[in-house]
């Protein structure tokens, strides 16, 4: 296994002449993908990886620098494709991931087939002209509670997060993967996310982009969708899910599975 591939703990699943890679958001891991999966690898050659600062990695990698950008991100997923020889490929990115992707998109467009983004945005402080959700005074508010006592912010931000029933397994799995991060890596990467604006990228992705989001997501608003739809670069198509929460592939999988399927089969009618 080569330096890259131990880093972020890739693994690559199933057979099939078309390569699906899944790309989680920030305070998970791959196994946010356990419901997707088994449905791919009958068709599909499934390739998974951790981002750096996900509590499965080695946080002696991570590297602050190079971190306080979303392109550190997609510089790593573009040395796990050349790593595993990987030549073109369906992205499947959630959350920041999403954006991630877009990034390598822009970077290596002959590298993706198509970017299947899951609850993606661009920006999520509010402008003059956007709205993305926050204003600054609640994203220092929520940095505070990260760096005043984590273990209470994780308690506090997974449900609102996940959505739903406070007791699901959802919320206990999500709790579980965000509390296994180091508390300075989460702010780090808390910071360099939820600061992040990617509004002038986004009109240079070429690649296709299949824009999935929950139709109530305390992270996303869903007239983010409208926007990414509306300024993406190139085709794009927005589907709506009522599903409920930022992470609905682990909260509502009857719902989002069927969805995600579709988008990664099909392409957008011309």
């Amino acid at each position: 296994m080569g330096i890259v591939a131990e880093a972020h703990n890739v693994r690559v699943l199933g057979s099939g002449q078309h390569i699906i890679v899944l790309a989680h958001g920030f305070g998970t891991d791959q196994s946010v993908w356990k419901h997707l999966v088994p449905h791919l690898v009958d068709d599909y050659k499934v390739v998974m990886y951790d981002n750096m600062g996900a509590g499965t990695t080695n946080p002696d990698y991570f590297d602050f620098d190079r971190y306080s950008t979303l392109e550190g991100y997609a510089y790593d997923l573009l040395a796990i494709l050349e790593e595993f020889q990987v030549e073109s490929c369906i992205f499947v990115g959630h959350s920041v991931s999403g954006m991630i992707g877009a990034i390598a998109a822009v970077m290596r467009p002959d590298r993706f087939t198509k970017l299947v983004m899951i609850a993606a945005s661009p920006r999520y402080l509010n402008d003059s002209d956007y709205y993305g959700g926050f204003e600054q005074e609640d994203l220092e508010q929520l940095f505070e509670a990260i760096r005043s006592n984590y273990k209470a912010w994780c308690s506090g931000f997974a449900p609102l997060a996940v959505g739903g029933d406070m007791d699901s397994v959802a919320i206990q799995e999500f709790s579980r993967t965000l509390f296994n991060m180091r508390p300075d890596i989460a702010l780090s990467m808390a910071h360099t996310i939820f600061q992040s604006d990617m509004r002038q990228l986004i009109g240079m992705v070429t690649v296709p982009c299949h824009i999935l989001q929950s139709v109530k997501d305390m992270a996303v608003p869903v007239v983010v969708t409208e926007y990414l739809h509306q300024n993406l670069g190139g085709e794009s198509i927005v589907e709506v899910m009522s599903s409920d929460g930022h992470l609905p592939q682990l909260s509502s999988p009857d719902i989002v599975i069927p969805v995600l399927l579709r988008h990664i089969r099909h392409d957008i009618a011309m």
